[in-house]
């Protein structure tokens, strides 16, 4: 059975990492008007774009991020985001 601490403790963790993903890659440099010159994000795709030939390949790491970053999370990733967070709360307490 599941304590009432642990599922508050799930929850608000669940809460933190959906809104700390989009800040953080708003850091990292993958913003809503693309990636930012001279960030992380901007690093990893010059790198991407070399590793790929001179484009960045359509659903790669860096792609992925960008859309994240510019569109923000699915209903579905967020729940799927918080019910982690809720899930390694509750497991680790």
């Amino acid at each position: 059975m599941v304590e009432p601490v642990t599922a508050v403790l799930g929850g608000a963790a669940g809460l933190v990492a959906t809104v700390a993903v989009p800040v953080a890659l708003g850091a990292a440099g993958f913003t809503g008007a693309g990636i930012a010159a001279g960030s992380l994000a901007a690093k990893m795709m010059s790198a991407a774009a070399i590793a790929n030939g001179g484009g960045v390949a359509a659903g790669s790491v860096v792609a992925a991020l960008q859309s994240v970053g510019a569109a923000g999370l699915s209903t579905a990733t967020t729940a799927a985001v918080t019910a982690g967070g809720a899930l390694l709360a509750a497991i680790f307490p």
